[in-house]
């Protein structure tokens, strides 16, 4: 079963992105991250340092991806 650092490792590296690029990516949906709790995101799991991923902040990197790829949403 993938957890949800998993998951934000594979669009990490399907995508092509630095820590700047997600850091960024977050932002977009106005979530705040530091590089040193990103960092932690991708340690492995018997790492003491390791964090685990939690709903919300994948959900604010899904939402801040759109942005990121596809724009603003225009507003209607």
């Amino acid at each position: 079963m993938l957890t949800n650092n998993d998951i934000l490792k594979k669009l990490r590296v399907a995508l092509e992105l630095r820590d700047d690029d997600i850091i960024e990516i977050l932002k977009l949906s106005d979530f705040e991250v530091s590089k040193t709790e990103l960092s932690a995101l991708f340690r492995k799991e018997d790492h003491p340092n390791y964090q685990k991923c939690g709903d919300q902040l994948l959900r604010n990197f899904l939402n801040g991806l759109i942005i990121y790829k596809r724009g603003p949403r225009d507003s209607q």
